[in-house]
Formats: C-alpha cells, structure tokens, sequence
C-alpha cells in the first residue's frame, strides 16, 4: 500500500514541514510528526522538535493509532500498560504524551499518522482534536495529489 505513493526515504518537503509546524503550534507541542508505517520501522517524513528520521516499528506509538479511525490519545504513556516498557517512554526521549491522527487514504487503509509529542503528561482541548484530523487529512490530500501526478507523467 504504501509503496504506490512512493513516498518512503524521500528528502523533506516544505509542504509536509509546514503541516507538522502548523500541528506543533496548534497542539502547544514541541513535537510533531508525519509517521509512515512501514513493515519493520515507522519514518518520519516530516520532524518539528526531533532529529529522529525512524524508528524501529516494535517502539511505535502510532502503530496502534492505525488500528482505528479516529484519533488517538494517550495523556500519560508512562501509565498505560501497552508502553510501560516502551524504550521511547522509559529511557530517551522520554515520551509522556502522545496523540495521532491516521493518514488514511481514500480506500480507508491507514499509511501512518500526523502525531504531536510532548515530554509532560497533557491533554488535547475540542478544538485542537478537530485542527489536528484536520491537518492529517492536509497529509492525505497532499499525498495523493503526488501519487495522481506521478501517475500521470508515467
């Protein structure tokens, strides 16, 4: 699936870094990423706040945000049974907060997320919940106009 939007260990693109800026700043943040999904890691296709490019997929949060539809929040990592050994959790960066939204595209399959990260225990507000799957669906629309584009120079 994700192989059609050829879109994996490409170089960093102002559109995708504008959207991850936009997800910091909105949430309060230090961190957001646009996290693609792939069979052993999840990379990084656009970092505010990490000079992290991957990580190993068995230490991925947004690996469970994929399972599902809607967003994704986990106030306190540190307290929730499915991270309690979570290197990312309980050695560096030592990640508390964590909320994604799914990138899924147009047959409803999830490619990774638009996440924010932060180092406190926390909590999104209504509004910040709706900008936040707002911009994840930017993410999409962003992905298949160059997936459509690609296709149609072939």
């Amino acid at each position: 699936m994700l192989k059609r939007y050829d879109i994996l260990d490409t170089p960093p693109e102002e559109s995708f870094n504008s959207i991850t800026l936009l997800a910091s700043h909105i949430c309060a943040t230090p961190v957001a990423l646009i996290v693609l999904i792939a069979h052993d890691r999840q990379w990084f296709k656009a970092a505010v706040g990490t000079r992290l490019r991957e990580t190993p997929r068995a230490f991925a949060f947004c690996a469970h945000t994929i399972m599902q539809r809607g967003l994704i929040i986990i106030p306190d990592l540190a307290r929730d049974k499915r991270f309690l050994g979570n290197p990312l959790v309980i050695a560096g960066p030592k990640v508390r907060f964590y909320a994604g939204a799914p990138l899924i595209t147009p047959d409803n399959r999830a490619l990774g997320t638009l996440c924010v990260i932060d180092k406190v225990p926390r909590t999104l507000t209504a509004a910040q919940k709706k900008d936040l799957l707002a911009l994840s669906r930017l993410v999409m629309t962003e992905l298949e106009l160059r997936r459509s584009l690609r296709e149609r120079i072939r």
